[in-house]
């Protein structure tokens, strides 16, 4: 552990110049008592580490000093491919990782180019998580991103509405909208789990062939056409303005207003189209059309149209 740290300042002090006692011990997570006898560790053993004293000084590497140490290790090669996304990486435990391969990178680049992790970091991040999804990550996910990382089979026990038994073999691990599912293959076919319906994880004591040709961003993407398609399982008709149209995607799933737009006829003398558009259920869709207010007007079925008059009839008496 403390080697790993050892090396951790080297590389500090090689990427940035000058660091104070105090960005080093907050850097490394430890004491600035510990920066200290960790220098004199460095020095004692050749490192030429260099004190400058007054209100610019810290600790420097004299003379242009470069470790050769910075090759990366095949975990942290791997985590580095996480690097943008930090959260996530340290619900999956792999924050050390990611770290020590980020500082390796920038001890081995030139020093005009040291500064690209921060230029970057100052103009792009991706917020993964959704607005009001729980912060906390589900208690098992780090040990199965280890049965990922491994190819390690293990046996699930998984909450739906009872609790069943599953042997899996982790394939991935997807995060959307601030969840996490697990991708396994069950039997002769793949499987999607909600990671935090999983109740217990526990080795079956073997590893798995891992098929090198799945494919798991396209594997999800397909999964997530079908969960569509499956989910919005009834059609509606209805007349859009031209305002409607273009609200139309930012009240109801994207898919289904792509569907809509594409099957609109040709726009009546007031610029209104008609169309079908995919619904989850009359209820969800009266609530989803409800917020374009008039700009959308139900023609089938003769259910939801009345439902939907009925409403504006008392919204109208309401605000009369």
């Amino acid at each position: 552990m403390r080697a790993a740290r050892l090396i951790s300042l080297v590389l500090l002090l090689q990427a940035r110049g000058t660091m104070t006692a105090g960005q080093l011990a907050e850097e490394l997570e430890v004491s600035e008592r510990t920066v200290y006898r960790d220098v004199e560790a460095l020095s004692a053993a050749g490192v030429p580490v260099y004190a400058e004293q007054g209100r610019n000084g810290g600790y420097r590497l004299v003379g242009g000093y470069r470790t050769r140490l910075t090759g990366l290790s095949r975990e942290e090669a791997e985590a580095l491919f996480l690097s943008g996304l930090p959260g996530p990486a340290g619900d999956m435990g792999l924050a050390d990782a990611v770290g020590a391969a980020q500082l390796k990178v920038l001890a081995a680049l030139p020093a005009p180019f040291r500064d690209a992790s921060a230029r970057a970091g100052q103009r792009f991040h991706l917020d993964a998580p959704g607005w009001f999804g729980n912060a906390d990550p589900p208690p098992l996910l780090e040990r199965l991103a280890q049965a990922v990382w491994g190819d390690e089979t293990v046996e699930i026990r998984y909450r739906k509405q009872h609790e069943v038994t599953r042997v899996v073999e982790p394939y991935g691990l997807v995060l959307k909208n601030g969840v996490w599912y697990l991708i396994g293959h069950v039997g002769d076919g793949h499987r999607t789990y909600r990671v935090e319906r999983i109740t217990a994880v526990e080795p079956v004591g073997e590893m798995f062939d891992r098929d090198e040709g799945f494919d798991l961003p396209g594997y999800w993407a397909g999964q997530a056409a079908a969960f569509l398609r499956s989910m919005l399982r009834d059609e509606i008709t209805v007349r859009l303005s031209p305002l409607g149209l273009r609200r139309l995607k930012y009240n109801v799933e994207p898919y289904a207003a792509q569907r809509a737009a594409e099957d609109a006829g040709e726009p009546d003398e007031h610029g209104w189209v008609t169309t079908r558009l995919p619904v989850e259920s009359p209820d969800v869709a009266q609530t989803e059309l409800l917020r374009l207010g008039p700009e959308v007007e139900v023609l089938e079925p003769a259910e939801l149209r009345d439902r939907m008059r009925e409403t504006a009839a008392r919204l109208a008496a309401l605000y009369r």
